[in-house]
This record gives C-alpha cells, sequence and structure tokens, in this order.
C-alpha cells in the first residue's frame, strides 16, 4: 500500500527503554502520531485504557483476530497484542506519519504489508544492564524477570532483520539517534514522492 504518510515500527526487548523513547520522541515531534495497541495484558503502574493500550479480554481479542481487524497481532510473555488496521490505514491515507511501538515478531509483519514501513530496533547497551533495568522497574517477580531476559536473547537476534538499530546506552543520545532516523526518511526521496506527489508532478518528476 502506497501512503503519504510514513510508518515507523520500534521494537525492542522488554527494558530496552522502548517506550520512554517513543513517549520522548512524540513530545519533540507534533507530526509524528502513536497507533495505541489493543493487548490482553492487565495495565501497569498509571497505564490508562486508551493512552498506552486498549486493554481487551481474551475473546474480544479472539473476535478481533476473527474479524480481520489487525494489521498483526503476537503473543508475548503469555500476552496477546495488536494493531489495528483501520486506525493506522487511515492516518497514513491523511498523510500523517504514524509510530509503531510493537514486539519485534509484529514489526516483521508489518513489514511484509508495507515494504516502505522503516523498522527501528532498540538495543541495550549489555545484558547487564538489561536485567538491572527490569530490577529497577519495580514491576516484576524474580522469575518473571527471568523469562524477560531469557526471551530478550532472542529477541535481540532478530535486530539483523531490521532497517536501523539504536544503542540505548545514554537516554539523551538514544533519542537523538531515534530523531535522526525519522527525519532522514521524511527526506528519501520515495518518501517525498509519496508526501509531496503535488510538488512532484508540477515538477515531472512522476
Amino acid at each position: 500500500m502506497e501512503t503519504p504518510g510514513n510508518l515507523f515500527v520500534v521494537a525492542a526487548p522488554s527494558g530496552a527503554g522502548k517506550s520512554s523513547l517513543v513517549k520522548a520522541l512524540l513530545e519533540l515531534d507534533s507530526h509524528l502520531q502513536v497507533s495505541v495497541s489493543h493487548t490482553t495484558r492487565s495495565p501497569r503502574g498509571q497505564e490508562q485504557h486508551g493512552r498506552e493500550y486498549w486493554f481487551v479480554g481474551k475473546d474480544e481479542f479472539a473476535r478481533m483476530v476473527e474479524r480481520n481487524e489487525f494489521f498483526e497481532w503476537a503473543e508475548v510473555h503469555g500476552n496477546r497484542y495488536g494493531t489495528s488496521r483501520p486506525a493506522v490505514e487511515a492516518r497514513l491515507m491523511a498523510g500523517e506519519d504514524v509510530v509503531l511501538e510493537i514486539d519485534y515478531q509484529g514489526a516483521l509483519q508489518i513489514k511484509q504489508l508495507f515494504p516502505h514501513a522503516v523498522l527501528i530496533f532498540i538495543l541495550p547497551p549489555s545484558w547487564g544492564e538489561l536485567e538491572q533495568r527490569l530490577r529497577r522497574r519495580g514491576e516484576d517477580e524474580p522469575e518473571v524477570i527471568a523469562t524477560r531476559m531469557a526471551n530478550a536473547r532472542h529477541e535481540v537476534d532478530q535486530a539483523r532483520h531490521f532497517d536501523y538499530v539504536i544503542i540505548n546506552a545514554l537516554f539523551e543520545t538514544a533519542l537523538f539517534d531515534l530523531k535522526t532516523v525519522v527525519h532522514s526518511q521524511r527526506l528519501k526521496y520515495a518518501a517525498q514522492r509519496r508526501a509531496k506527489s503535488s510538488v512532484f508532478a508540477a515538477l515531472n518528476l512522476v
């Protein structure tokens, strides 16, 4: 699907700082919109329905899958996550740039549907730092952290399939790198042709 809007997909192992980076990016870039995913897991901390996620029951999620309402969906740590197809398509067709914050499985599915989607993987600086970040969150029991660390080994290995890789050692540097990727993508020839089709037509570049 050719759309005037750009689609950015950000993935990372749990604890790498993906959510914090995307949140900070959205505060700096008014032209970027986030697509809120659906999930069957329970809210954490101060999370709100419709802000961080649309929290739905397993039966409702299954019905949405049957109705083909998701671009992609995946099961992660025993919970299901999905990206709304109508919401993303409408924004991209309206010329808005959209960022998806999802699991690597969903990111690779999205790439099949949107070849021009930009896949960005956030890496931790080390395994030790990743484990410390998970512990500092104070949200999970030790056995859950152990599971997340085990899953992270496989997740990190998928970074080779992404377009860009950002190492989140220092938050400010990682945020700068993320902003740079977004801005650079907007200036690519193909992206400019989709977004500024009238200009390209006037210059006989179509």
